[in-house]
């Protein structure tokens, strides 16, 4: 028992006695307001004694009452104990507003809400920590009330991770793995493994091993806010993480994951959870997998045939009840994958476990979602609109890339930039091949720039000089070029001069106008006749 020491207890009686109120006096001295009121108690019984002892016949200490003091006392209804003062028992000034408050609180509101509506609504005219106390001292007097949660067959599943037994490692240590419990809501039959790791694809691994082994699905699937299931958790709008999502709508089921700190909405795969660790109390096992063989048999021939606490029916006829009402499996397994995202490089690749993917059309430089499959490669925009699907590469290094997606580059693709010089023609062609026979590879360089002539020059130049230089046995691109530019030259100066010519039906004879010239000679310009004037 905590004694209050000594100097303490003198500044209590102190300050009671020049009548500081009990609450003053724990909020300034630290002490517990029970200590308080027990020495205020006692300061009272200690006055009341000397007050009764002064008028007894044996003196102030007596402890015999008086003659004719029991009698007065009596008159008055008191008794010993003294009763309780109205000094002692304080009112507070909201309990005029019990009602209404008690409501609001019911309704979950805080203090605060509450005092703003008393002043607006009931002219309250004391202050807020008046109704802070209050509400505090309601809240705990009040014991919560829970909802009996109850859904008719095949509509909900609950999943929970939990401790599984010890188990030998393989450092030669026991631990606890993690356990897994699927639980069908109306009828308790559970689904249970443990395993050493968690991620989000043994999460969503977890669900369908679950799912096939209670032989239909859910409408929905109740979860805690890890992070295995939920990335962002939100009391209005969740966000799943997308393999499990990815999961879930392969199977038809729907995620409800709990509020942000509502564990109990999930109650009973936590009951079930305590009834598999309570059952595994003292267990060792030697291997993860002993573990769930145990498991199994245990659920099988003991868990679902017994009583439900609660029902008061076995789980097993609950459960054959509830499977028709599941929704039916479809044929095939989900493709488990990882999702990841990656940026768009130069060469509008992604790279994914050290080999790259063409991401095209996706633009350069832009985030993009990759899901990682066993076999595929499969990108999505980050609205998760499809992309592009690859085969899975077989060595780190290697470029998934269809000729399609690469940009046109001489150096590598010598075979297109023949294609090209086919379309100017045969002798254009046959210098092409010729210069590729002499030089080799370097040879591209000159193919590439003579496949470029055919966009300032004409084909046809280009096939005549062609023609004209391939029996010389030319072997670089500027004498090419040099003779196709004189050839063009030439023909430009051709067509540049002028040709004079003395005769043609528009060109009248010479003598007509050395006639015109004798006869008009000596002739004024008004005196020259019309059809004789030049124009």
């Amino acid at each position: 028992m905590n004694v209050l020491k000594s100097y303490l207890r003198q500044s209590v009686e102190t300050l009671l006695k020049r009548g500081v109120s009990q609450r003053e006096i724990a909020r300034v001295l630290g002490v517990d307001p029970k200590t308080t009121r027990r020495i205020s108690r006692d300061l009272e019984s200690k006055s009341l004694t000397l007050a009764i002892g002064s008028e007894g016949q044996n003196g102030p200490n007596s402890r015999t009452l008086a003659t004719g003091s029991v009698m007065a006392i009596d008159e008055k209804g008191a008794g010993w104990p003294p009763a309780p003062t109205a000094a002692r028992k304080s009112v507070s000034a909201c309990e005029a507003h019990r009602a209404w408050i008690e409501e609001q609180v019911r309704l979950g509101r805080n203090a605060v809400s509450i005092y703003q509506d008393l002043v607006d609504l009931h002219g309250f005219a004391n202050q807020y920590n008046s109704v802070k106390r209050f509400v505090s001292r309601l809240k705990l007097s009040e014991p919560e009330q829970y909802d009996v949660l109850e859904f008719p067959p095949g509509e909900e599943a609950q999943v929970d991770y939990g401790q599984g037994a010890l188990t030998l490692t393989e450092g030669g240590k026991y631990k606890r793995p993690y356990l897994f419990v699927m639980t069908l809501k109306y009828s308790g039959k559970s689904f249970r493994k443990a395993t050493w790791r968690t991620s989000q694809e043994i999460w969503a691994e977890l669900h369908e091993e679950g799912f096939r082994s209670l032989g239909g699905c859910p409408s929905y699937v109740v979860l805690d806010n890890l992070k295995e299931g939920v990335i962002k958790p939100d009391l209005y709008e969740p966000k799943l993480n997308p393999v499990y999502a990815a999961v879930l709508d392969h199977y038809g089921v729907v995620a409800d994951p709990c509020r942000v700190r509502d564990p109990d909405r999930k109650g009973t795969v936590e009951n079930g959870i305590q009834y598999t660790q309570n059952n595994q109390k003292g267990l060792k096992f030697q291997s993860i997998e002993a573990q769930n063989t145990r498991l199994i048999y245990w659920e099988e021939t003991w868990a679902s045939k017994r009583i439900h606490g609660r029902k008061k029916r076995q789980v097993m006829e609950m459960y054959l009840e509830e499977k028709p009402h599941l929704k039916s499996l479809p044929v095939d397994a989900f493709q488990m994958f990882k999702q990841g995202i990656r940026t768009v490089d130069d060469s509008g690749l992604v790279q994914v476990e050290g080999a790259y993917y063409s991401a095209l059309p996706a633009a350069l430089h832009s985030q993009v979602i990759v899901r990682i499959f066993s076999r595929e490669i499969e990108i999505l925009n980050m609205m998760g609109e499809f992309i592009r699907r690859h085969a899975k590469a077989t060595r780190k290094g290697a470029f998934v890339m269809a000729e399609g997606d690469r940009i046109f580059n001489p150096s590598r693709q010598t075979e297109k930039l023949f294609e090209k010089i086919d379309q100017i023609g045969p002798h254009t062609a046959a210098m092409a091949q010729s210069l590729f026979a002499n030089q080799g590879r370097p040879a591209t360089k000159c193919i590439h720039g003579l496949s470029n002539l055919a966009k300032t020059y004409r084909c046809a130049d280009i096939e005549a000089v062609c023609e004209t230089l391939l029996p010389q046995g030319v072997t670089n691109y500027s004498t090419i070029k040099h003779a196709l530019q004189n050839r063009v030259n030439a023909k430009a100066e051709a067509e540049a001069e002028p040709i004079l010519i003395q005769v043609d039906p528009q060109i009248r004879p010479v003598e007509d106008y050395m006639a015109f010239w004798d006869k008009f000679a000596n002739t004024n310009e008004e005196d020259t006749p019309n059809d004789y004037v030049i124009h």
